[in-house]
């Protein structure tokens, strides 16, 4: 661990027994998304970190995989969009840890090295699809001033639904959760994950 680590993650091995049905609580009610199977998917990334710190507190772990497992498996926004959201909340809040957990979802994602660059730079980035960027500005409104304002909201109102705003804000505040968690504990980044 790096001399920041505040705790050390639980190897799987020795997890509780409460931590099978956390894992269980990530499919969700209504998946709109592929969801892997149990033990993930062959040669994609375990985020045994992030687990291994959730098996402290196998109760708040379940709470958190049934939240998350709709904001991956289950939400109404595609996966681009997801993808999106969640790596412009790495950049605003610099987060290495959580860029790498998710930049490894760009294919899958569709976005391109040129997306990548666009969400690290933000929604002034020239050339963006307006919905993007308003969808960028929205992260950056709400980890800024904890709403996003009228104008950007208009600009996603009007290519999204209810469903898709609420899914919106949601991802945001899961993954700025989430980031809050690894960044104050001190994760290091998963070995199975590309640092670069």
């Amino acid at each position: 661990m790096s001399h920041s680590a505040r705790f050390v993650p639980i190897p799987r091995e020795q997890w509780p027994q409460q931590m099978q049905a956390a894992l269980e609580a990530m499919t969700p009610p209504t998946p709109r998304h592929s969801v892997p199977p149990p033990g993930g998917r062959p040669g994609r990334p375990k985020a045994q970190n992030t687990l291994g710190t959730f098996a402290h507190h196998p109760d708040l772990a379940q709470a958190w995989m049934a939240f998350n497992g709709h904001i991956l498996y289950g939400t109404t926004l595609t996966l681009r969009q997801r993808e999106l959201l969640v790596l412009r909340v790495a950049a605003v809040l610099d987060s290495p840890f959580a860029w790498a957990q998710h930049l490894v979802h760009q294919e899958e994602a569709g976005l391109s090295e040129r997306d990548v660059q666009h969400i690290a730079f933000g929604p002034n980035a020239p050339f963006l699809d307006p919905v993007e960027a308003a969808m960028m500005r929205s992260v950056d409104e709400l980890i800024g001033d904890g709403t996003v304002s009228p104008a950007t909201f208009d600009a996603l109102a009007n290519h999204l639904s209810e469903q898709q705003l609420l899914d919106l804000i949601f991802t945001i505040g899961c993954y700025t959760v989430l980031t809050w968690m690894t960044d104050t504990i001190g994760l290091e980044i998963d070995a199975d994950l590309p640092t670069a």
